[in-house]
């Protein structure tokens, strides 16, 4: 185990923070691998503890039981964001009670005509602690805040639009 100040140092000053990964499995289910004739559901597994069933979106032919790379995409930025606002109001001691958010994400045509993720909304509800009270300047301050700060944001800048509401 690492020494917590050495590992903070190690965060400071690494461009290279750590890798994360995640493990892909798909196995064909019919005689052959036909265009529109064969099934995309797969398994995704994290830290090989936990198996989530993926499959095309539904518009694509995938089921709607299972999610999909559009909805996990919605998920990263989400989460990433709702991570990175908390850490933000803790450091501005906001007592942050509950976050929930609905994230979207809008499909459609990219400037070189390829169908992307074009456009992911987060629309986040925090509540605070009673009696705590901020004001709708300061609460769009620290969400503009956690965006810019937000990992994956970061990653999708150049390509996909993140608006939070």
């Amino acid at each position: 185990m690492i020494p917590k100040n050495l590992w903070l140092q190690h965060r400071r000053f690494s461009d290279k923070m750590s890798d994360l990964s995640i493990d892909l499995h798909w196995h064909r289910a019919e005689a052959y691998l036909k265009t529109g004739a064969y099934s995309a559901e797969h398994t995704i597994q994290y830290n090989n503890r936990f198996d989530i069933l993926a499959d095309a979106a539904p518009d694509w032919g995938g089921d709607a039981e299972n999610t999909n790379p559009e909805q996990a995409l919605a998920a990263a930025v989400s989460s990433c964001h709702m991570m990175t606002f908390l850490a933000l109001a803790a450091k501005a001691d906001w007592p942050v009670a509950s976050y929930h958010d609905h994230a979207v994400a809008h499909l459609g045509k990219n400037p070189k005509g390829q169908m992307s993720v074009i456009q992911i909304d987060l629309n986040p509800v925090v509540r605070f602690d009673t009696g705590f009270l901020v004001s709708d300047d300061q609460m769009a301050e620290m969400q503009d805040r956690a965006h810019r700060y937000c990992f994956i944001a970061n990653t999708l800048a150049d390509s996909v639009q993140v608006n939070v509401n």
